[in-house]
């Protein structure tokens, strides 16, 4: 039998290969007998497999893995079907602005044939409705090409996922291996657009001369690891500031003048309406940061992105394309101590009292919950939540100590996002505290990957709210006066489903047996489900 000549590889381990020699460590996915090539270099390349349950598992566990350390998330996934499947957890990594790369195979030839195993139509359309692109690389040189362009375009541009289709046929040929990397450090700054000299000291200027400085901070600023030059430019001016869900703690629970992450209170349209000058970094203002159509600016807009896309609305007086770090610290460097304003902070704590008794008022029992966990867990926790009502209330009320660190389908809102996105935050994050926070209709989404979980031995935490009906459908149906209806469905006995798959299950009864419950679950030996109720607060 002739020796290979040691120079080639398949195709297929060579991506590996290469991926590893980039960087990557950690591979989520599902092998298939279209993509089986893929799998042939993985544990050569010294790398890890999560075996997901489901494509839609393995999607989500990379936009996890990712969100937890910044760098790209990959999946190795089949033609079509698994394609199909992975394409929800990818829609949620564009709207999120997560760096997510799916690598799937594709068929060799469609047009002249019909009927192979796994063919659709246009997988390559398919997968760019909810992608920044989908491509096919023909050759070895330009699948190449198209990994190291996804990989600069994660550092460069706005993160957003990629698909890579390799052809059956070609991820099984001999091929030389992938170039070596560029030379690049891991964030290259220079990579990505910067705000010049002029435009941020005219920015300043209008900052300093402004009486009531307001400031937007968004999950831009987060992603760009902007905190402290965040917190001094809002201390320098004295300004109020406002947080979007995905900013939260990029500015201290104790600045005086922080109103949090409550944009979506209407009566937060007041506070904005009295600003002179507002400054949003890092945000494009999507509905799901406002919950309605107007911030509610009257005074000067200052408005700063990573993507021009996102700068004209609201319209601008200044807009700057910039790096959120980098502009923020330059404006920093430009602002004296000493700032003042007439915001009160009297004001601020009044109406984040308000604010929060209007949560409660909203969604009965949840508050006094949020704030048993959160004295419950430890310092540098990382939580990945779902579509529930019970994160629609801790976005709000739960001051986070540090930004980066709660993680939730927000643009998207997909349900069966929590479970295997923690998984994969919890395999970025071994001997680091990770939990999931779901509600019992959105769990059994993706409920599967437990088997997961309790495979790679997670000590994870899985708070399951169950208030037995998709409750928020239920109350949208009353405010919009149609009796409710399709809103309740028979739910399994959660802790016996556990178990089943090999979990710790507990139901606590009182909020300090939920204390306990949760840090025994951060020693424990696989994830331990944490079933709660309303009754849990007397709710």
């Amino acid at each position: 039998m002739a020796v290979k000549n040691k120079a080639t590889r398949p195709l297929g381990a060579q991506i590996s290969h290469m991926l590893k020699d980039r960087g990557v460590d950690v591979i989520f996915g599902i092998p298939g007998v279209h993509n089986q090539e893929m799998y042939r270099g993985i544990e050569e390349a010294g790398i890890t497999h999560v075996l997901a349950r489901h494509e839609q598992g393995a999607g989500f566990m990379a936009d996890g893995y990712a969100r937890a350390t910044g760098r790209p998330g990959v999946c190795y996934i089949i033609t079509g079907p698994g394609l199909c499947n992975a394409m929800t957890p990818l829609g949620q990594a564009y709207s999120d602005s997560v760096p997510v790369l799916a690598i799937s195979s594709c068929l060799d030839e469609t047009a002249a044939r019909r009927g192979q195993l796994h063919q659709m139509r246009d997988q390559e359309s398919a997968a760019a409705c909810v992608c920044d692109w989908s491509h096919e690389g023909r050759s070895a040189e330009a699948v190449y090409d198209l990994v190291d362009r996804a990989l600069y375009e994660f550092q460069s541009k706005r993160p957003r996922p990629k698909h890579i289709m390799v052809p059956i046929a070609l991820g099984e040929a001999e091929a030389h291996a992938a170039p070596p990397p560029c030379d690049l450090p891991v964030a290259p700054p220079h990579l990505r657009p910067m705000a010049g000299a002029a435009q941020v000291d005219k920015v300043a200027g209008m900052l300093r001369a402004a009486t009531m400085p307001l400031i937007v901070y968004g999950g831009g600023v987060s992603q760009a690891g902007a905190q402290e030059a965040a917190q001094s430019v809002a201390r320098k001016l004295g300004a109020a500031v406002f947080t979007t869900y995905a900013a939260r703690g990029v500015v201290a629970a104790g600045y005086p003048l922080n109103y949090g992450a409550s944009l979506p209170r209407p009566d937060s349209a007041d506070v904005i309406a009295a600003a002179d000058v507002v400054l949003i970094v890092g945000s494009e203002l999507a509905e799901v940061d406002l919950w309605r159509d107007e911030l509610g600016v009257t005074g000067q807009v200052i408005r700063v992105d990573l993507d021009p896309a996102e700068l004209d609305h609201p319209r601008a007086d200044i807009a700057v394309v910039s790096d959120a770090k980098a502009f923020l610290e330059a404006l920093d460097k430009s602002l004296p101590e000493g700032g003042e304003s007439g915001w009160s902070a009297r004001d601020v704590a009044a109406a984040r009292t308000r604010w929060r008794v209007e949560n409660e008022a909203e969604r009965p029992g949840i508050v006094p919950v949020c704030d048993a966990l959160r004295a419950a867990l430890p310092a540098d926790t990382m939580i990945y939540s779902d579509m529930t009502q019970f994160a629609y209330v801790a976005k709000e009320v739960w001051d986070m100590d540090r930004p980066g660190h709660w993680h939730h389908p927000y643009g998207f809102g997909t349900l069966g996002y929590a479970l295997p996105a923690s998984i994969g935050g919890a395999v970025a994050r071994r001997g680091k505290p990770t939990v999931c926070i779901a509600g019992d209709y959105g769990f059994q989404f993706t409920l599967q990957e437990l088997g997961v979980a309790v495979e790679l031995g997670l000590s994870l935490p899985i708070l399951l709210w169950d208030n037995g009906k998709l409750k928020e459908i239920e109350d949208s149906m009353v405010r919009a006066q149609i009796a409710p209806n399709a809103v309740i469905a028979h739910n399994p006995d959660f802790g016996m489903l556990a178990r089943a798959y090999g979990a710790h299950a507990v139901a606590p009864r009182s909020l300090e047996e939920l204390r306990l419950a949760t840090q025994s679950a951060f020693a424990a030996d696989r994830p331990t489900l944490i079933y709660m109720t309303p009754a849990l607060a007397g709710g």
